[in-house]
């Protein structure tokens, strides 16, 4: 039975996307039932849920062996393991895919984020990523850096679909929202159906609080207050960028769909907060929010959609920025730190993935 509070999400227009993969969840049919469950219409990955991934289950040992077989190398190992279970998750998604002509059904696979600084480098690996895993419902997730930036424009100007990861400011969602456009240009001059392209821009919010929390004093009515009023004001920009009256207008005549805003990093970090204060708090028609599952069964548990908690909010939300400032936060220094950070522990998680499958390697073939 679908869960009712998760229903009333969707019905609000937020596409519960889940932030998890494994192959356990896959061949155990426990997405599958999510979905029917829990409303999920999505799934996005990162290093970090890899490398849980293959560090905790067995259930990757036939794979594992196939994939060492054709090719011992343990990048190229890590490559087909993920590859395949973003393969095998875009195949039990693909009916909501095409039930909502693409919108939903999506996949994100993350590039290598060692990459995060080497523009030709990121696009070379998101058209790589998107032909091995050769399903018209994946997502590939780029960050957004400054390397990262050209890169999206080119990626989305050949038609793949791009989830644009690590946006923590305003000012970098805007430019990614333009080279998203820059993109669609470039499509649209080399003659693409601009109506198969989809994007999301994901746009980290507990991290945000985490940080700023930290350098605020206790008791502060401001703690726990700027990641909504950052994304808020994100959806600000979305509505001035992807106005028909714009920049836009001519491309959404040629089909063009706007890019998504996603709230990620939704799952909350501090205790002391409600468990699904960044659903609640971010409720809007047209967006996605991917959770952890631990976030998932709070709003099924007692979550409350009280209507859009984000449109109308802009005055206030500046209103909080400033007074952020206001108590000597450096705004810009903070975003600056939390881009770096992401780049910094997903290189750390990618790193660990790569030791996790070596050492498994080592002892399949020390067994044999």
């Amino acid at each position: 039975m679908t869960n009712a509070n998760l229903a009333a999400l969707s019905a609000a227009g937020v596409s519960v996307w889940l932030d998890d993969l494994s192959r356990q969840l896959i061949v155990s049919g426990e997405l599958e039932s999510r979905m029917s469950t829990y409303s999920v219409v999505g799934v996005t990955t990162n290093p970090a849920i890899f490398q849980s991934a293959l560090s905790d289950s067995s259930a990757y040992e036939s794979a594992l062996a196939d994939a060492v077989a054709a090719d011992p190398d343990v990048d190229s190992v890590v490559r087909a393991l993920t590859t395949a279970d973003v393969r095998d998750a875009c195949d039990v998604l693909a009916d909501t895919y095409r039930a909502t002509d693409g919108v939903d059904g999506r996949v994100s696979l993350e590039v290598d984020p060692r990459l995060a600084h080497q523009t030709e480098a990121t696009v070379t690996q998101a058209v790589d990523l998107s032909a091995v895993v050769d399903r018209p419902n994946v997502m590939i997730k780029i960050p957004a850096t400054a390397a990262g930036l050209p890169a999206i424009t080119e990626v989305v100007g050949k038609g793949i679909d791009v989830n644009v990861t690590l946006i923590f400011s305003v000012d970098q969602y805007r430019r990614v929202a333009e080279s998203y456009l820059d993109g669609l240009e470039r499509a649209a001059s080399d003659g693409l159906d601009l109506s198969t392209i989809h994007s999301v821009a994901s746009v980290f919010v507990s991290r945000l609080d985490t940080e700023i929390d930290s350098r605020l004093a206790e008791g502060s009515e401001l703690r726990g207050a700027a990641g909504v009023a950052n994304a808020r004001l994100c959806h600000e920009v979305f509505n001035e960028v992807f106005d028909p009256a714009g920049r836009f207008g001519a491309l959404a005549e040629r089909g063009a769909r706007p890019q998504r805003l996603l709230w990620a990093s939704t799952g909350v970090k501090d205790p002391a907060y409600p468990d699904t204060m960044y659903v609640t708090g971010l409720v809007t028609h047209g967006t996605v929010n991917t959770m952890p599952f631990a976030t998932i069964e709070a709003f099924a548990d007692h979550g409350v959609v009280e209507g859009d908690t984000v449109r109308g909010s802009a005055s206030a939300s500046r209103a909080t920025l400033d007074a952020l400032r206001a108590e000597g936060i450096d705004l810009d220094e903070v975003f600056a730190l939390l881009e770096q950070q992401g780049v910094e522990k997903f290189v750390t998680a990618w790193d660990g993935l790569l030791d996790t499958v070596k050492a498994r390697i080592d002892e399949m073939q020390t067994s044999s």
